[in-house]
């Protein structure tokens, strides 16, 4: 149950899979995302809700062939530069896209959490995206007679989160904003948690969840690895780092020259997180 980053991305994700890194403004898995990049997986169909920096990354580099989401782009940032130049360039590979609401991503994980074929919501009503999207469709209540958006559920071959605790038998426990990380924990066929800490037996939180042991696949003991996302008790959130990111992606060459500085030279999370101390120093 207890893996190195390293021996969970090789183990557990394969070319090709579905596989969804969640976390909803904080707990935002990027050293996993940074493992997956160094592994050079390729073909992923990548899901999220707001695909955020760490997907950018991913796709920039390589690693996607698809990607379900809710909102291209990053509140502080603005639009991603690298999932533009794919879907607009197709660089440096085409990217399909399967676009959603917040509310129709929250309904098809619940739905993949209840191993139920589709979620239903009341939803996309005056907007363009089922128009554009044939997984947005309709059904008539069998009773009220109301007419309810359907979407597919979604269940990641691998769903990645990371969490602030986990207790020596595997049992994960997440505070602060949820998101979707219930619902996309228990619709995974695997679950690999990233944790900033390994205790004897988790203490009672405020607005937290368990995920209890048998759900969880693989637990990596990995500080740091929401940087430069937060998790709340540990680290703030890098502004900075957001900021900075849109001039670094925003050129093909700048965003493959930090990249391979950043990532793909370093060995692992720990060894990233020093790089980026040394050169803001």
């Amino acid at each position: 149950m207890f893996f190195s980053l390293a021996d969970a991305i090789h183990d557990y994700i394969t070319d090709g899979a579905s596989v969804a890194l969640e976390g909803f403004t904080h707990l935002i898995p990027f050293a996993a995302g940074h493992e997956i990049i160094r592994q050079r997986k390729r073909g992923l169909h990548l899901i999220r809700m707001t695909p955020d920096l760490v997907y950018d990354q991913m796709i920039g580099m390589g690693c996607a062939r698809k990607l379900t989401f809710s909102w291209g782009g990053n509140p502080g940032v603005g639009s991603l530069h690298r999932l533009r130049d794919a879907v607009e360039h197709q660089w440096p590979n085409p990217l399909e896209l399967d676009e959603h609401s917040h509310a129709g991503m929250a309904a098809a994980f619940c739905a993949g959490a209840a191993r139920l074929p589709f979620g239903t919501l009341r939803g996309y009503a005056g907007t363009d995206l089922p128009a554009r999207n044939p997984n947005i469709r309709s059904v008539t209540c069998p009773f009220t007679g109301e007419s309810l958006a359907a979407v597919p559920a979604i269940n990641p071959d691998v769903t990645i989160l990371h969490a602030q605790r986990a207790d020596r038998e595997g049992n994960v426990a997440i505070e602060g904003i949820l998101g979707a990380a219930r619902e996309a924990a228990l619709a995974a066929h695997t679950l690999i948690v990233t944790v900033e800490e390994l205790v004897e037996e988790l203490p009672p939180a405020m607005n937290a969840i368990v995920l209890p042991h048998w759900i969880v696949t693989a637990v990596v003991h990995c500080p740091g690895g929401a940087y430069p996302s937060y998790a709340r008790g540990h680290y703030t959130r890098d502004n900075s780092f957001y900021q900075r990111w849109d001039t670094v992606a925003r050129e093909r060459d700048d965003f493959l020259a930090w990249m391979e500085q950043h990532v793909l030279r370093t060995s692992d999370h720990r060894a990233f997180l020093t790089g980026l101390t040394r050169a803001d120093g």
